[in-house]
């Protein structure tokens, strides 16, 4: 089924995506930032059912350190597969800012910025040396770029922005059959989330009632459809947007 790269798989949807790949028979390149523990007891999860993964540092917002990247990507391909190219890339790494647009800093805005839109650019364009003909990008968009939220709206500007980057990838690297698919998930309980949604039953309440499910997503019902669309099942999918919300706000 090939190797994939997922950024930000320390935790939430990137971690279950790990454990999903590989449990597909992928091969798992996962990245961490600030959570190298995190890693490795994804690591560890994918090695204990007989799969195959390899843990590498990466700061998606730090476009210097990318050929750095690709260079440990490169030497994990080798050692660890003895390949030379991967066939799966997941844009996930990101994390969330909750300010009204009169409060949002030039620094927030930039770090935002940097990680949701001009990271997933810079990384992907660093990595096509090493990417299969025939491979699957998927991009982690949101649902938050249909649905205007208050307080999120750079997050959600960058999310619509790689969204457009993601019909752009489709078209550009159609020659060598490379397909790219964005993935927009709605409200979901993650490490990140899990927290203030306990802390606050009404707002949860809230959010269930405003799905047709009737229910907040978990990290696996966003995980499955990313795989999906990294599998050859998902060959003639391409250059779409799919929300993964069970129906929020429709």
């Amino acid at each position: 089924m090939g190797i994939v790269i997922i950024t930000g798989a320390s935790r939430g949807i990137g971690a279950s995506t790990a454990v999903q790949a590989a449990r597909h028979g992928m091969g798992v390149i996962l990245t961490y930032n600030s959570n190298p523990s995190g890693a490795e007891k994804i690591v560890r999860a994918i090695e204990a059912e007989g799969g195959k993964a390899v843990a590498i540092g990466l700061d998606v917002s730090k476009v210097s350190t990318f050929a750095a990247f690709r260079a440990n990507v490169a030497k994990a391909l080798s050692t660890t597969w003895d390949r030379d190219r991967f066939d799966g890339l997941v844009n996930n790494a990101g994390y969330g800012l909750f300010n009204p647009i009169e409060t949002v800093t030039e620094a927030e805005f930039d770090g935002l910025l940097n990680v949701h839109l001009k990271g997933p650019f810079f990384l992907t364009q660093a990595l096509l040396p090493l990417m299969a003909d025939g491979a699957s990008i998927v991009n982690m968009a949101s649902a938050t770029s249909r649905l205007a939220t208050p307080g999120v709206a750079p997050y959600a500007s960058f999310k619509g922005g790689l969204e457009v980057l993601t019909r752009y990838m489709a078209k550009e690297f159609a020659p060598r059959r490379i397909r790219a698919n964005s993935v927009a998930p709605g409200p979901i309980r993650t490490d990140m989330t899990s927290e203030a949604l306990d802390q606050n039953p009404e707002w949860m309440a809230m959010l269930a009632g405003q799905t047709a499910l009737g229910r907040i997503g978990e990290p696996e019902d966003v995980s499955r459809v990313v795989v999906n669309l990294l599998s050859t099942d998902s060959g003639w999918i391409n250059a779409q947007n799919i929300e993964v919300a069970g129906g929020y706000n429709i």
